[in-house]
């Protein structure tokens, strides 16, 4: 999994980890990355491998599919949490951001599950779990290029359940309002963390989706905060 050193991708990784799930994850920071194995093995994981990599760099991204597949040989569960977001209005956003999201949220995800599909039929049934945004689906103010590429991710989950669930590989977006992790720290004025939804509120769904049967797809599954407007974020 992509992500994994901290916030949402790292609460995943522990909740997997008390599923018994073996592990790749992967981050960034190295240290970081430490730490979260080592919680994951001190939860359950019986085996935890690590793979420093940078989501905007393609050589990193292919190098976490051919270290999962050289370690395990099979692919059971594919979550793509890594991501980054970026928030200034219209008519002043700097086009360097616009790539770099494009190049962590969409490019390597569409890398990895196109590295690991062959692995992910083998193994069949495997899912595909991704972490999108509701932002994809109800657009704020200022999020334009998060928003689009989250609702890329989205799409991208969409079309591999069109070309592959019929072999087993079935694809889930978690599309999440605002949680609480570093990321949403920016609004906190907006939105005060008591308010936000928990990581463990995602990782919960994640394990729900791998315990569906293999007859079942989820294209999508919003989640959005408690209050009067439906597509809360």
């Amino acid at each position: 999994m992509t992500g994994a050193s901290r916030g949402i991708g790292r609460e995943i990784a522990g909740r997997l980890a008390e599923e018994g799930f073996d592990l790749t994850l992967s981050a960034r920071g190295t240290d970081a990355l430490r730490e979260a194995a080592a919680e994951c093995a001190k939860r359950g994981a019986t085996q935890v491998r690590t793979v420093s990599a940078d989501m905007a760099v393609e050589d990193d991204v292919r190098q976490v599919a051919e270290a999962h597949r050289t370690a395990y040989g099979r692919l059971d569960l594919l979550v793509l949490s890594a991501g980054v977001g970026s928030a200034a209005p219209l008519g002043s956003y700097p086009v360097h951001r616009f790539d770099k999201q494009f190049a962590v949220n969409v490019r390597a995800p569409f890398l990895l599950i196109d590295a690991c599909m062959e692995l992910l039929r083998s193994t069949a049934p495997a899912r595909v779990v991704a972490v999108s945004s509701i932002t994809g689906r109800a657009p704020e103010p200022g999020l334009a290029a998060y928003g689009a590429s989250k609702a890329a991710l989205t799409a991208l989950c969409e079309a591999v359940n069109t070309e592959a669930s019929a072999d087993g590989v079935a694809a889930t977006a978690i599309c999440p309002g605002y949680v609480d992790t570093d990321m949403s720290a920016w609004n906190h004025e907006s939105v005060p963390p008591s308010e936000m939804i928990t990581s463990s509120d995602i990782a919960e769904l994640v394990i729900a989706v791998t315990r569906l049967s293999s007859r079942a797809v989820v294209p999508y599954l919003p989640v959005v905060r408690t209050g009067s407007a439906l597509w809360r974020a």
